[in-house]
C-alpha cells in the first residue's frame, strides 16, 4: 500500500533528518511510528501526503509514486488528523465534516446521510451536534469530529499526527478506545504518529521505534514486547511494559488511575460545565467532604439540565453505577465491564481512591504503567 524505498531528508542547514528509510505499510494496517524528539517520526508521516518532500529516494501508494502525483488531489485521498483538531470555528460540525466532499464536488446526497452515520459511530447524536459549532463541544468531541472529518471522503489513507496527545488521560483513553473499534470495521490504512508507548501498543498492528533518523525497529506490539531489538528499544518502551513470563492475577488497585478529578454535590451546572469544557472530560465523580462517591455527573446530564438554573450535580447525577474494592480481582471487574460499565470508581473502606476504565484495565494486565490525569485546579485530588 505505501513503500518507502531509500528515503532521505538533509534540509539546507545539513540537519539529516531520515537516513535511507525502507519500509512498507499493508492495506489496512494501522501503524504507529513513536521515538523521542527529533527521530523523525512527523516528518516521516508528513512525506506520505508532500507536506515534505524528500531529499533522496521515492514513496509510492499503490505502486504509484508519489512525487508524479497532484498535490491537492494527493492530499485530498488522504484524512488527516493533528493535535490541534483544526476544526473551522466558523462552520457547523456537519460544514466540517463535509468539506473535503464538497471540495471534491461530490452531490449533497453523497454526503448528507455520511454526517448521520459518522457522528454515530463516535458516539455523537447527529440531531444534537450536527448544529453546533466547535467552541460549543468540549475538547475530546472536537477531536472525535476531527477523527471522522478525516474519514467523510472516504479516504483510503489516514494521517494521524500525535491526535490525542492534547486530551486528558480519560478522553484520550476513550478516544484510543473508539479508534481501535472503528478500525476494525473500516479498516483504513492509517499512519499514526504518537510519542506515547503505552498509546501504540494499544492501537497499533505493528510499531516503527525510530531513532536519529532510522527505524530501529519495526514489529508487532507483541513481538517488540517479548523480543526488544537492543538496548535502546528496552529503554525505550520501558522494564515494567516488558514481558516477563511471570504469572500475576492483578486485583482492582492495580488496574486503576491512581488520581482522579472530583467535584462536591453543590456545585451549580454552569461551572461544571466550565469544568469540564476547560479540562476535557465528560464526567465529574461527585463525592462529600469525606471522600465518599455521591454519585456520577456526565456532560449529557449537565447539558440536559444546563437552562435549570437552580440544579446543581446533586441533582443531576446518576447513582446507578457499578463500583469495586481495592482488592476486587481483575475477573470481576472484568465481568462489570461485560455487564455494560464504562467506568468503575474504586473504593476502599467506603472512600474513592481510583476509576478503572476499560484501558486501564488492559494496561494494568499487560504490566504496564498506568499514568495519572492532570487534576482539576480546584476539585478534589485522589493521591
Amino acid at each position: 500500500m505505501i513503500t518507502f524505498q531509500h528515503v532521505g531528508k538533509k534540509y539546507a542547514d545539513g540537519f539529516v533528518a531520515l537516513k535511507d528509510i525502507d519500509f512498507e505499510i499493508k492495506e489496512g494496517e494501522l501503524v504507529a511510528l513513536i521515538g523521542p524528539s527529533g527521530c523523525g517520526k512527523t516528518t516521516t508521516m508528513r512525506m506520505i501526503n508532500r507536506l515534505i518532500e524528500p531529499s533522496s529516494g521515492k514513496i509510492f501508494i499503490n505502486g504509484e509514486d508519489i512525487s508524479k502525483m497532484d498535490k491537492v488531489q494527493l492530499r485530498r485521498n488522504i484524512g488527516y488528523v493533528i493535535q490541534q483538531i483544526g476544526l473551522l470555528p466558523h462552520l457547523t460540525i456537519e460544514e466540517n465534516i463535509t468539506l473535503v466532499p464538497r471540495l471534491k464536488g461530490w452531490a449533497p446526497e453523497q454526503y448528507e446521510n455520511k454526517v448521520d452515520e459518522l457522528l454515530n459511530l463516535v458516539g455523537l447524536d447527529p440531531e444534537e451536534y450536527k448544529t453546533r459549532f466547535p467552541s460549543e463541544l468540549s475538547g475530546g468531541q472536537q477531536q472525535r469530529v476531527g477523527v471522522i472529518r478525516a474519514m467523510a471522503a472516504e479516504p483510503p489513507i489516514i494521517l494521524m499526527d500525535e491526535p490525542f496527545s492534547a486530551l486528558d488521560p480519560i478522553s484520550r483513553e476513550q478516544l484510543q478506545e473508539e479508534l481501535v473499534n472503528l478500525q476494525e470495521g473500516i479498516k483504513k490504512t492509517i499512519v499514526f504518529v504518537t510519542h506515547d508507548m503505552d498509546e501504540a501498543i494499544k492501537i497499533a498492528d505493528r510499531i516503527a521505534i525510530m531513532k536519529d533518523g532510522e527505524i530501529v525497529q519495526f514489529d508487532t506490539p507483541e513481538r517488540i514486547l517479548r523480543h526488544p531489538k537492543n538496548e535502546f528499544v528496552k529503554g525505550f518502551i520501558g522494564e515494567d511494559r516488558l514481558a516477563t513470563g511471570e504469572d500475576s492475577v492483578p486485583v482492582a488497585d492495580e488496574l486503576m488511575l491512581k488520581r482522579v478529578i472530583t467535584a462536591r454535590p453543590t456545585r451549580g451546572l454552569a461551572q461544571s460545565l466550565k469544568t469540564m469544557n476547560n479540562y476535557k472530560v465528560d464526567s465529574l465523580l461527585v463525592t462529600n467532604q469525606q471522600n465518599e462517591l455521591l454519585g456520577i455527573a456526565t456532560i449529557e446530564n449537565v447539558e440536559r439540565h444546563y437552562a435549570e438554573e437552580e440544579k446543581t450535580l446533586a441533582d443531576i447525577m446518576t447513582t446507578d453505577y457499578q463500583t469495586a474494592n481495592a482488592d476486587t480481582p481483575y475477573t470481576d471487574v472484568a465481568e462489570m465491564f461485560a455487564r455494560g460499565a464504562s467506568v468503575i470508581p474504586v473504593l476502599q473502606n467506603g472512600k474513592l481512591i481510583g476509576l478503572i476504565t476499560r484501558s486501564t484495565m488492559m494496561r494494568g494486565l499487560a504490566g504496564m504503567k498506568i499514568t495519572p490525569p492532570v487534576p482539576v485546579e480546584g476539585a478534589a485530588a485522589i493521591e
